[in-house]
């Protein structure tokens, strides 16, 4: 796998971190090298290589851009599952990582208890008196309760269970994964998503046995934990009722699509895991396959298309989100760079804040240049991310999900 790499740099540009940094052993060739040499043992597994690869994004941009085919995203989770098993993190850290990923997220119920003791700090005037003593600023954390999500008052959770009849001529069957954190923070979203599918002929369903994709758990080297997620998800929702399994965060919809390689070696679950990983789509996607239905209205805003790189980069879905866009009759308008890094990243912007910003403010200024009424994305973080670049920026720009443009056309 090292081998594909021919150290010819066309990578160096397109890593989001090496631009912000400048440093060669943050950059996907440099971090390529330090990987060998620990594999070879010529480099400790220590601080200074663990430093170098919590610093990756794991954004893939590297991977468009590769000429050799070089699958980094395996090479950067095989690595990051290296890391958890022999290096020994802060202790403090790793009760915190081992409690998130171990404990949180995969349990619906705790991951809902959690959500409730943010929304009560949201919303009982907690937050507003910490902003407004300087409270936040002076425990160094005002950027990240920047970047908290609002807690939803109504949870997804609720419609686990649940089928929503297709209006008109059923076109087809599908499943809706309704993600953890989308489920709490998103919840508007997952129902505007399945307005628009019924809209268009699709009856959903919610599976109830379906959990975390474990895309976070892959991204942070926790790969049995996402293995673990995988089999629940697989058990759930892999039925010849369903033509598809689909997802409106292009960071789940990329996992599942990698259920076959992350269960490869499971005897039980190998093949149903391929089976799985094709029946997964993204819901641009499927909505540009089976062709939108005539929507009640045009939506005629000026807006810009931010890919996430889960979507560009790892399912290669650039062309879907935009033919959706104009054909409710937005206003496209191209900034440079569409498909770089925002530095969101699954947790990212929290645990690598400094290094997150740089990235945002950059992408923020290929935002400005457009000058858009709407920014457009079609993954949750994404959204999150690119709403705080408005607001450091000082842009008037509103951030939207491709989704909830269409439920407005509708």
């Amino acid at each position: 796998m090292y081998s594909k790499c021919v150290h010819c740099g066309l990578c160096l540009d397109q890593c989001p971190t090496y631009r912000a940094l400048g440093t060669e052993m943050d950059s996907p060739r440099g971090r390529i090298y330090q990987m060998l040499q620990v594999d070879e043992g010529r480099l400790v597994l220590g601080d200074s290589f663990v430093t170098h690869i919590d610093r990756c994004l794991g954004c893939l941009n590297c991977e468009s851009a590769c000429p050799s085919g070089v699958k980094y995203g395996h090479l950067l989770e095989t690595t990051r599952a290296q890391i958890e098993q022999n290096y020994q993190r802060p202790r403090l850290q790793r009760r915190l990582r081992e409690h998130f990923y171990g404990s949180v997220l995969p349990s619906f119920g705790k991951l809902s208890r959690s959500a409730k003791l943010l929304r009560f700090y949201q919303r009982s005037g907690l937050q507003a008196l910490a902003r407004a003593t300087g409270l936040l600023n002076a425990m160094g954390v005002a950027e990240l309760d920047e970047l908290s999500p609002r807690i939803e008052s109504s949870f997804s959770f609720s419609d686990l269970g649940k089928v929503f009849p297709a209006e008109g001529e059923r076109r087809g069957r599908v499943a809706l994964l309704i993600g953890c954190v989308s489920s709490v923070a998103f919840a508007e979203l997952n129902r505007a998503t399945i307005r628009v599918l019924t809209k268009n002929g699709i009856e959903v369903s919610i599976p109830e046995a379906q959990s975390c994709c474990g895309a976070l758990h892959a991204h942070a080297g926790f790969l049995d934990l996402a293995r673990a997620q995988a089999r629940k998800n697989i058990d759930a929702m892999l039925s010849p009722d369903f033509d598809a399994v689909v997802s409106n965060a292009a960071g789940c919809g990329a996992t599942m699509k990698e259920y076959g390689a992350l269960l490869e070696h499971d005897a039980k679950y190998s093949e149903r895991a391929r089976a799985f990983a094709a029946k997964v789509r993204d819901v641009t996607e499927y909505l540009a396959e089976i062709g939108l239905r005539e929507p009640k209205r045009k939506v005629t805003s000026r807006v810009t298309y931010s890919d996430p790189c889960h979507l560009a980069h790892a399912q290669g879905i650039r062309k879907q989100p935009r033919a959706l866009l104009k054909a409710i009759g937005a206003e496209l308008v191209e900034m440079s760079r569409a498909d770089t890094c925002c530095g969101s990243a699954g947790v990212y912007n929290v645990v690598q804040n400094e290094i997150s910003m740089k990235i945002l403010d950059e992408k923020m200024g290929y935002v400005a240049m457009v000058k858009p009424e709407i920014v457009v994305t079609a993954n949750v973080g994404c959204m999150l991310q690119l709403a705080a670049g408005a607001r450091r920026k000082g842009l008037r720009a509103e951030v939207k999900h491709v989704i909830e443009l269409l439920d407005k056309a509708y």
